[in-house]
C-alpha cells in the first residue's frame, strides 16, 4: 500500500481535479481485498453513503498500536479508505485521537471537491476510528 507521505507527493504534482480523481481510484485499487466474513453490520461504517466497512486492531498495551483494514463498494470511496487508513494505521491510540485526517483531505485538496454525501462518509469514517482510539485509552 502507498505511504502517506507519498500521497501526499504525489497529489502535489497532480493539478487537474481529473487527475486526483483518478489517483484516487488507483489507491482504492491497491488496497487489500477485505475478508467476506468482516463485511457485517459490526463493521459497516454508518453515516456512508455507499457501503463502507472498517476492522480494527490493536495490541493489549496502554495506549495500543492500531492498525486498520477497510473496504468499499465504491471505486471513489475505496480510495478515500486508502487515504484515511494511511492516516491513522500504524499509530498509538493516544495519537488517533488527536490527529483529524480531515486536515490531510485539506492539504492535498480534495475536500473541497467531494460531494456533501463523500464528505460525511468521509467525516463518519474517521469519527468511527477516533472514537475506537478513544475507547481503546479508557
Amino acid at each position: 500500500m502507498t505511504s502517506l507521505d507519498k500521497m501526499i507527493d504525489d497529489f502535489a504534482f497532480l493539478d487537474d481535479w481529473e487527475d486526483r480523481y483518478r489517483y484516487v481510484i488507483e489507491l482504492g485499487k491497491e488496497l487489500p481485498d477485505l475478508a467476506d466474513e468482516h463485511k457485517n453490520a459490526q463493521n459497516k461504517v454508518q453515516g456512508c453513503a455507499s457501503q463502507v466497512w472498517l476492522v480494527t486492531h490493536a495490541d493489549a498495551d496502554k495506549d495500543p498500536m492500531m492498525t486498520f483494514e477497510g473496504d468499499s463498494d465504491a471505486h471513489i470511496v475505496r480510495g478515500l479508505v486508502a487515504i484515511v487508513l494511511a492516516v491513522y494505521s500504524g499509530k498509538h491510540a493516544s495519537e488517533i485521537t488527536q490527529l483529524d485526517a480531515i486536515q490531510v483531505f485539506d492539504k492535498i485538496g480534495l475536500v473541497e471537491h467531494l460531494s456533501s454525501q463523500r464528505a460525511n462518509g468521509l467525516r463518519s469514517m474517521i469519527n468511527r476510528i477516533r472514537e475506537e482510539a478513544r475507547l481503546r485509552l479508557q
